[in-house]
């Protein structure tokens, strides 16, 4: 990937077939295909690449279990086709970049024999839409065999358990690979470059974005034949700039979760809560050295400001608890994620919960904005090929074969399981930092060890005991476009999400290397820190928890 200063240049005064608004999963899912068939393609971005809905995931590349359970209660075929459809996506995820997914057992806990039957067959039929795409059947466990497995389970009254195989996968760094495919592939990217209003051409179609660069404040005229938009949550907006009189589409539903010591469970499997009190869903998920636990579901009006709050913590607590031998208290938390679900309108449901998490291409008759809505993680790449067809269907192109269903993506080539070992071996890292950076990187993790034989400082941690190196900042900056210590904290290393201790004592490292890299007199280095030590701060103190901003010199 260009340094972003590159970038910039590179989109100036130049025409392209395809623009593309938005930098999450999907909007980097079409740059990557419109680019891969032949369409030159420019990518933007208003935030950071991933830095709202695509990195508050439950971390599950999956069909959903719920949606099946829904599909067969309310007799909706729309829950079958999303599951099916997901099912087949979740095998092309971890086929395509596996370095950045593995598979994972989830177990469902039992109290009753009627539960057993239930959720039985449930998942056999689960197993059956999966056909080939399967990643292994379902199965029982004895409750002999899931305390062994799972010690930390309350026991008294347990049957046994149900469970089954689904997917797993490091979400933030799964978009930014996508965006640095997409740009090895030709295409151009920038993050932090937000379109501000539309140029029709002659016939009352788009023919152009005015696009202002958010650290510059330059704005740019960005020509394209057809503009994309992949905004997720923000895609009325998007569409109404287009088209005043847009109706509304979006119905946007909050995902919170919080993360605990992996002690917690003492278990290398999930553990699938299938139903609370109000009809969600909660699952307990080991996740980069943690345990992830989530989420909840609530409509809101706004994608924007986003917390997790006490009562959401409480409520994740409780019926965490009524599972666990011990009791989760608050103070255990060591982070939280909040973000929101982008879901189309449909029918007349009123419950968020009910939405089939289905995906809808629209092109505006008026303006040829097309518009990918709805979907989920697991199907980005089936919505970004739908897009593109559509795409090609509007410029009157000939329909060119999508190439994204076996396109292995960046670092995936060479990979396999034990690749950290020969890292070690080649560079002498310790265990617990190679296999880091092996699951960050992939086989392109080689190229941070050219940085380190340019300057062996950055072969350092970012705080002893911690296996992430000086080398990825500087990394993120050159490769990755990282311009803030969010940036780097949060989706390019995954330290923020493992705790926000480490990461407050990560960030005045992360400052100095950044203000090096990016030219940061003294005070701008000092107020980008003040900035995110208080965000976290004030993140913890919404949740409940007492986590202080260190005072720093």
């Amino acid at each position: 990937m260009k340094s972003r200063a590159a970038a910039l240049e590179a989109i100036q005064n130049q025409s392209f077939d395809v623009c593309v608004i938005g930098g999450g999963a999907t909007g980097c899912g079409c740059a990557l295909d419109a680019q891969l068939r032949g369409l030159r393609t420019v990518l933007v971005e208003a935030g950071d690449f991933a830095s709202a809905t695509s990195s508050a995931s439950t971390k599950m590349a999956h069909g959903g279990v719920r949606y099946l359970e829904q599909a067969i209660r309310e007799f909706d075929p729309r829950q079958f086709k999303v599951l099916k459809r997901a099912l087949h996506e979740r095998q092309r995820m971890l086929r395509n970049a596996p370095f950045l997914t593995r598979t994972q057992l989830f177990l469902t806990p039992c109290f009753r024999w009627f539960d057993v039957c239930y959720l039985e067959t449930g998942l056999k039929l689960y197993d059956w839409i999966a056909g080939r795409a399967s990643l292994a059947p379902s199965f029982f466990v004895s409750r002999g065999e899931i305390v062994r497995r799972m010690p930390s389970l309350a026991a008294e009254t347990l049957i046994g358990a149900v469970a089954y195989a689904d997917g797993q996968f490091d979400d933030a760094r799964f978009n930014l690979t996508l965006a640095k495919s997409f740009t090895e592939a030709g295409g151009e990217a920038v993050n932090y470059l937000r379109v501000t209003a539309f140029e029709k051409g002659a016939n009352g179609k788009l023919a152009a974005a005015q696009a202002e660069d958010e650290v510059s404040g330059h704005r740019f005229e960005i020509r394209a034949r057809v503009l994309i938009n992949a905004t997720g949550p923000f895609a009325d907006t998007i569409r109404q700039m287009a088209t005043p009189a847009a109706a509304p589409r979006m119905r946007l539903s909050k995902g919170v979760h919080i993360l605990l010591p992996l002690e917690v469970l003492s278990s290398a499997d999930a553990l699938l809560i299938p139903k609370t009190e109000d009809g969600r869903v909660l699952f307990a998920i080991p996740w980069m050295g943690r345990l992830l636990v989530g989420t909840t579901e609530q409509e809101v009006n706004s994608a924007h400001g986003l917390f997790v709050t006490r009562e959401e913590v409480g409520y994740i607590l409780r019926y965490l608890n009524r599972y666990l031998a011990s009791r989760v208290t608050q103070d255990q938390i060591v982070s939280a994620i909040a973000g929101v679900r982008p879901l189309v309108s449909s029918g007349d449901s009123r419950d968020t919960k009910k939405l089939a998490r289905d995906h809808e291409v629209e092109i505006d008759r008026q303006s040829g904005l097309i518009s990918i809505l709805g979907g989920k993680w697991t199907t980005y790449r089936a919505m970004a090929e739908d897009t593109i067809d559509a795409a090609l269907r509007y410029l009157g192109s000939t329909a060119t074969r999508c190439r994204t269903q076996d396109y292995l993506l960046l670092g995936s080539d060479g990979y396999f399981p034990d690749y950290w070992q020969l890292l070690a071996k080649e560079h002498s890292l310790l265990e617990a930092t190679a296999r880091h950076l092996a699951k960050k990187y992939g086989v392109r993790a080689s190229e941070l060890m050219t940085l380190i034989k340019e300057d062996a400082s950055l072969g350092a941690p970012l705080f002893e005991g911690l296996p992430s190196l000086r080398a990825q900042v500087v990394f993120s900056v050159r490769n990755e476009m990282a311009i803030t210590i969010e940036d780097v904290l949060a989706r390019r290393l995954g330290l923020e999400a493992y705790g926000w201790r480490e990461a407050l004592r990560a960030a005045p490292s992360v400052a100095a290397l950044l203000a090096a890299e990016l030219g940061w007199s003294f005070a701008q280095q000092c107020d980008a820190l003040d900035a995110y030590m208080r965000k976290i701060h004030g993140m913890s103190q919404k949740a409940g928890l007492e986590i202080e901003a260190p005072v720093h010199s």
